[in-house]
């Protein structure tokens, strides 16, 4: 990647100086040809306009940037080497932006090699094994682009839903990525997404529908928003995954009598004076029950659901009946899951009688609560946004020990540290679990 001391024309300028002097030591006698020069000027002059292309297409984007920092010893919790990532939060740098990704994956050949998706081999296990992503997101394109690179392996089938509110120049760089890598598409349905709204629902919703068509016939589907990172390797998802036997994983929990308040009364979409634009409030309409006797539970957005559990809620009255049901309520992607993995029937059902699952049970998701730190985990090191940690490298540690197979929140801007160490140590163990696997990989 671009060192922080050279820029990419300076590299390139240097690396045609050394490409000359090789061939010089190599080629040319005490007595060349006019010939020979003319020719070792031609090869020069193309080797340094290759090199310069890539220089356009890709200018100095502080996503790429390495810091000198060793993630080994930010693991360790060495206080030196957390004080230098200290050191690195404290500098401002002006944010990326979306058109630069736009124009970066203009030209797609440029893109994937300087990213490394087309350097990316594949495992017998995980071609056997393909993972679906639904990815909601609405902004930063660069954290989305490195999320997906992340996640990533040519075996996998990614969908991306941008919200319709999203800038021109976002839905640019998400249409972008699609373009440039064949397993990742863009939602044929978009929504205009509105937090806590039957919205933010339908736009997994639209994402599992068009994975159902794929051709990739994948195992389980994971959904991630823009924020979310991962703590585990693709190759270590595909054996947890193969752990579950087809049941699904997420929180379900009995509701508090406040959560109840979510479902029991009609919301209404209103207008909102602050960054949601709209919000659901609560009427004094009471509701019906839910159809079908249907049993209510609560959790959170996040799943992990297998192909059979996606194939029969796309397919059952029942489920039409109670998404139908749902749509006035708050929130309803924290209650719409979490009930519905408890349905008698369902492809993995978890039994309703079972206890609650949690989400520190279930390996979806880890999230650190301002309320809960120093109660049932240690506090946040980064900042807190609506009472949730975005982490901060000092946590790097805890992350990644704590079991989860995904974290949220991160930020760039808050900590480019540990996004940079998090991206090393998951590059590093697919390529240690890979080792001494028949293993499939890009020619040339």
């Amino acid at each position: 990647m671009f060192s922080s001391h050279w820029t990419p024309k300076q590299i390139s300028q240097m690396n045609a100086k050394r490409f000359m002097l090789k061939l010089r030591k190599k080629f040319i006698p005490h007595h060349f040809s006019v010939l020979t020069l003319i020719f070792l000027l031609l090869v020069s002059v193309k080797y340094i306009y290759i090199l310069e292309s890539l220089d356009h297409r890709a200018p100095a984007i502080q996503s790429l940037v390495k810091h000198n920092i060793n993630c080994k010893a930010i693991y360790d919790m060495d206080p030196v080497e957390v004080g230098k990532s200290l050191i690195v939060r404290r500098k401002t740098v002006a944010e990326d932006k979306d058109e630069s990704l736009t124009n970066f994956t203009e030209n797609c050949p440029v893109f994937t090699k300087i990213r490394g998706y087309d350097d990316l081999c594949v495992s017998e296990e995980e071609k056997d094994f393909p993972i679906a992503y639904s990815m909601v997101v609405h902004k930063n394109a660069w954290m989305v682009e490195r999320l997906l690179r992340a996640v990533y392996s040519p075996n996998n089938i990614y969908c991306i839903h941008y919200d319709q509110k999203s800038t021109a120049q976002f839905a640019a760089a998400m249409e972008g990525l699609s373009r440039c890598l064949p397993n990742v598409f863009v939602s044929s349905k978009r929504e205009t997404v509105f937090y806590a709204s039957f919205s933010r629902l339908k736009a997994d919703l639209n994402c599992l529908s068009d994975l159902l068509t794929s051709e990739v016939k994948w195992k389980y589907v994971i959904n991630l928003c823009g924020q979310d990172f991962p703590l585990k390797s693709n190759m270590e998802l595909v054996s947890e995954l193969r752990r579950l036997r087809g049941s699904s994983m997420l929180e379900t929990s009995r509701p508090s009598e406040l959560k109840k308040q979510r479902y029991l009364y009609h919301y209404e979409l209103q207008d909102a004076t602050f960054e949601y634009k709209k919000l659901p409030v609560k009427t004094q309409q009471t509701k019906t029950p839910p159809p079908h006797n249907i049993q209510m539970f609560i959790g959170n957005a996040y799943f992990v659901l297998s192909r059979e559990f996606v194939g029969f809620i796309n397919s059952s009255p029942v489920v039409r009946d109670f998404l139908a049901w749902s749509e006035d309520t708050y929130s309803p992607d924290e209650h719409f899951w979490a009930t519905l993995v408890r349905l008698p029937g369902i492809p993995g059902e978890v039994p309703r009688v079972q206890p609650d699952i949690t989400d520190l049970m279930s390996k979806t998701r880890l999230v650190k609560w301002q309320y809960l730190e120093e109660n049932l985990y240690p506090p946040c090191t980064g900042q807190h946004v609506r009472s949730v940690c975005i982490f901060g490298a000092a946590e790097l540690h805890w992350l990644l020990n704590y079991g989860h197979w995904f974290a949220n929140k991160f930020d760039p801007k808050v900590d480019p540290v540990l996004l940079q160490c998090l991206e090393e140590i998951l590059e590093e163990k697919q390529k240690l679990f890979q080792n001494g696997r028949a293993l499939t990989c890009p020619k040339g």
